[in-house]
């Protein structure tokens, strides 16, 4: 062995074990912060079983995210095509084996838990989005790029609106979305992106079912109805809406505590422990709880851009974009369809909506946060050792 790496291993062996000191604390703050709120919302409104299960999804994901802040994420680049063939063939095999529930055909049953394909995609769509648009940084600026990107988005994204899961298709065009504008995309591309896409929703809502064609589910369709009439028919597709926006406002200041949340407590919101927590959360603890919940959103977003501009290099920060714009668009649609400001997509809340595959893919998300910030870190450091040597 030559005295350089005689030298350089001690210093190497010494970073390892102090690596779980270089995490962003704050993040571990928010994300924690939320589940704490999760789980008493849970227990209150809904009983013990569903925050227990909530809890233990919460550990295994936790326990998931420090295994992944040890890695050095660069290594992920070099699986980037068998990344991309398992999101592919995942999301292909929920129509062979997967468990059709409520009208839908998207989880595969294991023994203790079931798995959403879709949703571990779009920790896989990230990793080989930012992966593929590393391979092409010198023609990040040219058309054929940003097509490619985005078809590379857009071919899982039809399989997940297939199965039919909306809000999950409608993420994974978010993360295409942030990638490009992170990765330096021009915005007249980005202009014309923004027209194609309010092109297809014309095609899709508009111009094929006035040819007997029809894209997406009837049911969809009156979702996105009922958001733009919303008084024109309460008592159907509207109806979520309506008793959500019911139980927001009935919360006022400090909220009816749990024994008085009717909306939640007496199902007058449906599935309220899933797509609509953030109404239960409204209700019972009012205009304080929201805001609460909503200040340890704007703490996980604020990090996660804090460690986007640290990252060492293009493909670290191309993956916090992603799990950035996962996050901001999550958080955004399912809040704002709580108050009527956006339709139903079925898009849970981050942490906060009950389920299994949306905790641990999150937590993983986290995880990888924590790992550009820790290699972040350590490269700074190295810079700053061959300064002072």
């Amino acid at each position: 062995m030559s005295p350089a790496i005689q030298r350089a291993s001690p210093e190497a062996s010494s970073i390892r074990p102090r690596t779980i000191f270089l995490i962003d604390p704050l993040l571990v703050l928010a994300a924690v912060g939320l589940t704490i709120c999760s789980a008493v919302t849970l227990r209150g409104a809904f009983g013990s079983s569903y925050s227990d299960r909530q809890i233990a999804y919460a550990v295994a994901g936790f326990v998931i995210a420090v295994v992944l802040a040890q890695i050095d994420y660069t290594r992920l680049r070099e699986y980037r095509y068998g990344l991309y063939a398992l999101l592919i063939a995942s999301n292909l095999s929920v129509y062979v084996i997967g468990r059709a529930a409520l009208g839908a055909q998207r989880e595969i049953p294991f023994p203790f838990i079931s798995v959403q394909p879709s949703e571990l995609g779009k920790i896989l769509l990230i990793l080989t989005l930012a992966a593929f648009a590393v391979d092409r940084v010198r023609r990040l600026h040219e058309r054929q790029t940003t097509g490619r990107i985005m078809l590379l988005a857009l071919i899982p994204a039809a399989l997940v609106i297939k199965q039919p899961d909306l809000g999950t298709g409608l993420v994974y065009v978010a993360i295409a979305a942030t990638v490009l504008f992170i990765a330096g995309t021009s915005w007249k591309q980005l202009t014309a992106l923004a027209a194609l896409f309010v092109g297809a929703i014309a095609l899709v809502l508009i111009i094929a079912p006035a040819i007997g064609v029809h894209p997406i589910q009837h049911y969809q369709v009156q979702r996105l109805e009922a958001f733009l009439h919303p008084s024109s028919n309460p008592n159907s597709p509207g109806y979520q809406t309506n008793q959500s926006i019911v139980a927001v406002g009935s919360g006022q200041k400090s909220g009816t505590g749990i024994a008085q949340a009717t909306q939640a407590t007496l199902h007058f919101l449906p599935e309220a422990q899933e797509e609509f927590i953030f109404s239960v959360v409204g209700e019972s603890y009012g205009f304080a709880g929201a805001a609460l919940v909503l200040a340890l959103y704007a703490l996980l977003i604020w990090r996660a851009l804090r460690i986007l501009t640290m990252a060492k290099n293009l493909y670290g920060a191309l993956i916090a974009a992603g799990i950035l714009g996962m996050l901001m668009f999550q958080v955004f649609v399912n809040v704002g369809m709580t108050i009527g400001i956006m339709p139903i997509t079925g898009v849970p809340l981050p942490l906060m909506s009950y389920g299994g595959s949306s905790v641990l893919v999150t937590f993983i998300a986290l995880g990888l946060l924590q790992s550009i910030h820790i290699q972040a870190r350590i490269a700074s450091a190295g810079k700053g050792r061959a300064l002072l040597s």
